[in-house]
């Protein structure tokens, strides 16, 4: 009986030492868990983006315009080479490559704004040369091609519609030029929004994963190792909170960039008002939220599925609409050519209507500077270079300007040459009928103007 104690505590002691003994491997495979194995899966993937520009600058180059002081900041010297200043300039980010085959990468628009020259740089330190193939300010995405013997490293999609609050999620970038850095946190909210200077941008994933310079265009992983956003900012007012755009938005602006070069608005036909809560009462809009469909236009989409003017649109697709802002960004999620479903208002009864959106016709965009600028423009000639003595080489000619327009207010007149609208360089008639159509969603264009050897910027709001 003595013996056989003996032996089980033998046996006993034998069990617990092997515990404390080390197995090959174990330790090793015990910390490699779900995050270890996701950014094992896409590191890859993901890459340095440097871009490198040049800022021109000058004294104030245009004055007895009545101009707000606040314009001052925007005069850059191009024209006058006795006033011209240039600094070179670098910026920093982070891409992911979306298709190995094509050699496709993802990043943001203002990570290579106004980029000259643009390098990536892989995890393995390959170099490559880049080029842009779009970009888009008002989603901040933009997509780079690099040409590689072979295929690329990709990251595989997931979803961004089943996100849930409170699951871990993974960002890798390259933060203050630190490569490859890999934080992890939660998805703190969803569909959050977000002011930049002037803009608002609306659907963010919110997360406090640690986000920092540099981080801009890099993934955000779900645990699996799935791309669900692209980061894209920091509240600076706060840490610990950073935003990313979900991948089901970035699919769309995608695919526009990489089949047209831009983002492609599609055209409802609908001219809106924001309701004010009197008007809502008076009208009975349940919840006083919807927009007054003020006008239809001709031969439009709306026109076709039978919207009338006076009608309350409520919804896109279940998705309320609260103001014309909300409308224009939800718009933005439908390619050209999608059936929608609207849910309106008329004389009380709720109805929903299938409408199939178009492309702006090009041919409609003249008419349209004309209803919001109040000018009329043409390409130059011979003829109106002489009679106007215009030193621009490219851009196009203001031939008429409406008293009543604010263009006229601060003083540009007949002869004058726009070269550019926002981010759109503007060298014919084709290339601003083009600009004027993407921006006649904005609520502020800036155009470039030029007069005799002379240029100037001017805010126009919409």
């Amino acid at each position: 009986m003595i013996t056989h104690i003996k032996h089980a505590n033998i046996i006993i002691v034998i069990f617990f030492i092997s515990l404390c003994l080390p197995v090959p491997g174990w330790s090793e495979y015990s910390r490699r868990d779900a995050i270890v194995s996701a950014v094992e899966k896409v590191s890859t993937a993901v890459v340095n983006v440097s871009s490198e520009y040049e800022i021109h600058r000058q004294a104030h180059p245009f004055s007895g315009f009545g101009m707000n002081p606040f314009f001052d900041s925007f005069f850059k010297d191009f024209f006058d080479p006795g006033f011209r200043q240039s600094d070179k300039r670098t910026s920093l980010g982070s891409g992911v490559i979306i298709d190995g085959k094509r050699g496709f990468i993802l990043t943001n628009a203002h990570v290579i704004a106004k980029a000259e020259d643009i390098s990536v740089v892989l995890l393995d330190e390959r170099t490559f040369n880049a080029q842009v193939v779009g970009a888009d300010p008002d989603s901040d995405l933009a997509v780079l091609r690099i040409t590689s013997d072979e295929a690329l490293p990709a990251i595989e999609m997931g979803r961004s519609d089943d996100l849930m609050i409170g699951e871990t999620v993974i960002a890798i970038g390259n933060p203050f030029g630190f490569s490859h850095t890999v934080t992890t946190g939660v998805i703190s909210a969803l569909n959050r929004s977000i002011r930049s200077n002037d803009t608002i941008y609306h659907d963010f994933i919110q997360t406090d994963a640690s986000i920092n310079p540099g981080n801009s265009g890099g993934p955000l992983l779900n645990i699996n190792g799935d791309l669900i956003g692209i980061n894209t900012a920091i509240y600076a007012k706060a840490q610990g909170i950073g935003y990313a755009t979900p991948i089901n938005k970035a699919r769309r602006i995608i695919s526009d960039l990489i089949q047209y070069g831009e983002v492609v608005l599609s055209w409802t036909g609908l001219i809106l008002q924001n309701l004010d809560p009197d008007l809502a009462s008076y009208l009975k809009v349940p919840g006083e939220k919807g927009l007054l469909i003020k006008a239809v236009e001709s031969d439009s989409p709306a026109t076709r599925s039978g919207i009338k003017k006076e009608d309350i649109l409520l919804a896109i697709e279940k998705r309320p609409i609260a103001s014309i802002s909300v409308y224009n960004q939800v718009l933005r999620d439908y390619p050209v050519d999608s059936t929608i479903h609207l849910t309106v208002l008329r004389r009380g009864k709720k109805q929903t209507v299938a409408l199939k959106t178009r492309a702006y016709p090009e041919e409609r965009a003249l008419a349209l500077a004309h209803n919001l600028f109040g000018i009329k423009v043409e390409n130059l000639t011979n003829k109106n270079r002489k009679a106007f003595r215009i030193k621009a080489k490219t851009g196009v000619m203001v031939s008429d300007v409406m008293p009543q327009a604010y263009l006229a207010k601060i003083g540009v007149e007949p002869g004058d040459v726009i070269r550019q609208m926002d981010d759109s360089n503007i060298e014919t008639l084709d290339d601003f009928k083009k600009a004027m159509i993407r921006c006649r969603q904005k609520k502020t264009v800036v155009l470039l103007v030029q007069r005799g050897e002379q240029g100037y910027y001017i805010s126009v709001k919409l």
